[in-house]
């Protein structure tokens, strides 16, 4: 007889989770550009992950676990400064001249780049998964290749480097002493807003007058909803179900994203980067499918 530990995770607890993953991620694309309306780009990053992650870290200790060690501390801040302070930071610095929706489009590619740096730490992909990246990456010259993002070359740029950033800090991470996954999460968040808040001072930037309380509850909603919420659910459906169902977000994300922008943004993407993105996500869902296969 299994023990309790060991039983399977109800399905209104995945459905919960993956709810969690879809709605909130897919809707911080949204908040990040009404917080941008009262707070420079790094400088609201660094609020956001400050305060998720003291909040975070209180909570985990005060539930008795137990605090990095130096050596993984030293882990925890490299994989904030990648995943947080370039794959967030640089996803706020570009939303002040693209829109949300073509934001997440772009973001979309992280698992394409991810499957790259797999590749250069000597792992073999499958014929489909080399078809999935082939297709996944045609997408992406597609979308840098569109007006939209020709328009911002700041932002065009800053949306290509974001998602490279966080794969690699994803495939960085394989193998490194880390603390416990949670306590994990919240090391990175700590480490990172410390970085963005530093640069962002370094670059000028300055809150000089009171934000707008929208922008102002938007940020409060990242720190509580984007980080903690988000973020607990997706370890929590890692540690749960197959990992290609835990990383479906980066194909739904996008479309969400997307029509939250045109519902209450007036945002309007063009037919451009709608095709791209349903190249990007094709590559994506393929990869997937392959891993899945494979496994």
């Amino acid at each position: 007889m299994s023990s309790p530990a060991s039983a399977p995770p109800s399905k209104l607890a995945v459905g919960l989770a993956l709810t969690s993953v879809y709605l909130v991620w897919g809707s911080t694309y949204l908040a990040i550009a009404y917080g941008l309306e009262g707070y420079p780009p790094f400088l609201m990053g660094s609020l956001r992950f400050i305060a998720a992650s003291l909040v975070f870290y209180a909570f985990l200790r005060w539930r008795g676990h137990a605090p990095p060690t130096r050596a993984q501390w030293k882990n925890a801040a490299v994989m904030g400064l990648f995943m947080m302070l370039l794959g967030n930071g640089l996803v706020n610095f570009a939303e002040q001249t693209v829109s949300s929706g073509l934001a997440a489009v772009a973001v979309a590619s992280m698992p394409l780049w991810a499957g790259l740096f797999g590749v250069m730490r000597g792992q073999n992909p499958s014929r489909g998964e080399w078809l999935g990246l082939g297709i996944g990456f045609l997408g992406v010259v597609w979308l840098n290749l569109g007006g939209e993002m020709r328009a911002s070359l700041g932002g065009a740029l800053a949306l290509l480097l974001a998602p490279i950033a966080w794969a690699f800090g994803s495939v960085w991470s394989r193998g490194r002493d880390l603390p416990a996954p949670f306590m994990s999460t919240a090391a990175q968040m700590l480490c990172g807003g410390v970085a963005m808040g530093l640069l962002g001072l370094l670059l000028g930037e300055r809150i000089s007058e009171t934000p707008p309380l929208s922008a102002t509850l938007a940020v409060g909603y990242l720190a509580a909803f984007g980080s903690i919420v988000g973020f607990n659910a997706y370890v929590w459906l890692l540690h749960h179900v197959r990992p290609a169902l835990a990383t479906s977000y980066a194909y739904v994300n996008p479309p969400i994203a997307v029509l939250l922008g045109a519902l209450l943004l007036n945002e309007r993407v063009g037919w451009a980067s709608v095709g791209a993105m349903a190249v990007i996500l094709a590559g994506v869902l393929i990869i997937t499918r392959a891993r899945t296969r494979s496994s």
